[in-house]
């Protein structure tokens, strides 16, 4: 197929590296304009920019992909699909449409559940025991377009939101080239989503991250790994911001927050329910680290209080 790739973070690249090793021709890629980074505002190209130039494919970064002379650009290249992976804005009917395979996008979550921009992490933060990879025919609404191929990924049970991420990018390259097969064999019956099971999730702020102990201390543990490596858990020790990398949750009980017991590489919270060993730390201003290190200089009495 003659396909046109949109995409822009991380996710998106392993998908674009398996379309340009196939069989089909990637006639362009589009993704955000650069963006100022850091102090000194330099321009900064997305990743899946960086992952083009390399291959030699033309890029297109508009403002706005609902402009018309943007979709008069996507229409003199006459695609027969476009392939939507992360892109970051909302596409027109005139351009979903367009191609004759319509866009097909690839979501990190088994649509209904987690539409929208953080389904990975929130799929970690729930407990979830499975999620997965959808590819969809879009529409006009957010994820609500029909399903095309699933792929189920059972959860481990250290993960993160970062090790999830590391392993449905490449499951959803696959199930990309799988659909495109599919949908040019005539193979695939799109199914349309059941609204009544949709949930939505929305940018993970870094708010979110502040634990409250008076929770269980299996929900904290999800929230933990979910916000991990961004943009972290955290509470407060003597006024510093304390972010906790790793914990597990063992049976103790005590008043929510304090420190219940210590031993050479850890310390253990209570909370709501259950408590929490604490592994690894980062102090506001020091670099993260193994409990058993912050302890030799910070000491986690029990009585301590954290929050």
């Amino acid at each position: 197929m003659r396909t046109v790739f949109m995409g822009t973070p991380d996710f998106s690249v392993e998908t674009l590296k398996e379309l340009i090793a196939s069989e089909h021709e990637v006639l362009a890629v589009v993704t955000q304009p650069d963006k100022p980074k850091g102090r000194s505002d330099k321009l900064i190209a997305s990743p899946v920019k960086e992952c083009a130039v390399e291959n030699g494919i033309p890029v297109l970064q508009p403002e706005r992909a609902r402009d018309a002379e943007f979709i008069e650009e996507i229409r003199k290249l006459a695609p027969d699909v476009i392939v939507v992976v992360a892109f970051g804005q909302i596409l027109s009917k005139e351009l979903l449409e367009l191609p004759k395979y319509g866009c097909v996008n690839v979501h990190a979550s088994l649509l209904p559940k987690y539409r929208g921009a953080a389904p990975i992490q929130q799929a970690v933060i729930d407990g979830c025991e499975y999620t997965g990879v959808t590819t969809m025919q879009m529409g006009e609404g957010l994820d609500t377009g029909d399903i095309l191929l699933v792929d189920k990924v059972k959860l481990e049970a250290k993960e993160t939101g970062g090790s999830l991420f590391d392993r449905l990018s490449p499951v959803g390259a696959k199930l990309l080239i799988k659909t495109l097969e599919g949908l040019e064999k005539g193979e695939i019956t799109p199914v349309k989503q059941d609204e009544s099971e949709a949930t939505y999730v929305h940018m993970i702020k870094k708010s979110q991250g502040l634990i409250d102990f008076k929770k269980s201390a299996k929900e904290l543990d999800c929230l933990i790994r979910g916000m991990n490596p961004w943009p972290s858990a955290f509470t407060h020790l003597d006024g510093k911001m304390l972010k906790i990398w790793d914990a597990d949750v063992v049976s103790a009980s005590g008043t929510p927050g304090t420190v219940i017991d210590t031993d050479k590489n850890s310390f253990t919270v209570a909370c709501g329910e259950g408590a929490l060993k604490v592994s690894e730390v980062q102090l506001e201003g020091k670099k993260r680290m193994q409990s058993s290190v912050f302890m030799n200089g910070n000491p986690m009495e029990i009585g301590k209080v954290l929050g």
